[in-house]
């Protein structure tokens, strides 16, 4: 299982330019987008958790409250908060019960995070996904952000859709099904065209075809 890295993020979107030409045209217009990558852990995968139906501005701004919130950040160390404090930091009840139910996964051992760099995309989503709170698009931000999966594709990010649609010059938004048929070319380097249309997406005519309420890339 190949890592995305600073350099086979470039050539893997040269490989996907080069079968298609939808990537090729988003690539000569913005450019290459840059690696966004962030430590695996249990800080990781809470974050993705906290910008779930988030703009990023909103996930930023509460993920830096919750930082200074939670310290150090662990899942003994959220535990221990009450619901106020949580609540102080932004967290929404729902999200808390996420973010709860993670730590007590993590805590008790039933998520070993560290074991997910050992298994497939599909078997680590399956994994994640079995803790309340975690969707399948979190647990794809995380395999792609996280652990650098390089083919893992969230298609079911608001950002991508909206970009993929104003790219294929599309009436509407397509469904995160039609995404994945269009990015079968893309292969295996989905996670680094998905790099591409988040940076594709936050050009101006691109947010303001997706409308109000969308963010960029998650992290």
């Amino acid at each position: 299982m190949r890592e995305l890295t600073e350099q086979s993020l470039v050539a893997g979107l040269d490989e996907a330019a080069g079968r298609c030409s939808a990537v090729a045209r988003a690539l000569q217009e913005v450019g290459y987008p840059a690696l966004r990558r962030r430590p695996p852990g249990f800080p990781a995968l809470l974050r993705a958790i906290v910008g779930q139906q988030l703009s990023v501005a909103s996930a930023g701004a509460i993920w830096a409250r919750l930082e200074d919130t939670v310290r150090p950040l662990t899942p003994a160390a959220l535990l221990a908060l009450d619901e106020a404090a949580l609540r102080a930091a932004g967290l929404s009840r729902p999200k808390i019960r996420y973010a709860r139910a993670l730590a007590e996964e993590c805590a008790s051992g039933a998520l070993d995070l560290e074991r997910l760099a050992d298994l497939a995309d599909e078997e680590a989503i399956a994994a994640l996904v079995a803790v309340s709170g975690i969707g399948r698009w979190t647990a794809e931000v995380y395999l792609l952000f996280a652990l650098g999966r390089r083919d893992v594709l969230p298609a079911g990010d608001l950002a991508l859709l909206s970009a993929a649609q104003r790219l294929y010059g599309l009436p509407e938004r397509p469904q995160p099904a039609g995404l994945l048929d269009r990015a079968e070319p893309w292969r295996p380097w989905r996670g680094a065209v998905a790099h591409l249309l988040w940076r594709y997406f936050s050009t101006a005519g691109a947010a303001g075809a997706a409308g109000a309420g969308s963010g960029g890339a998650p992290v």
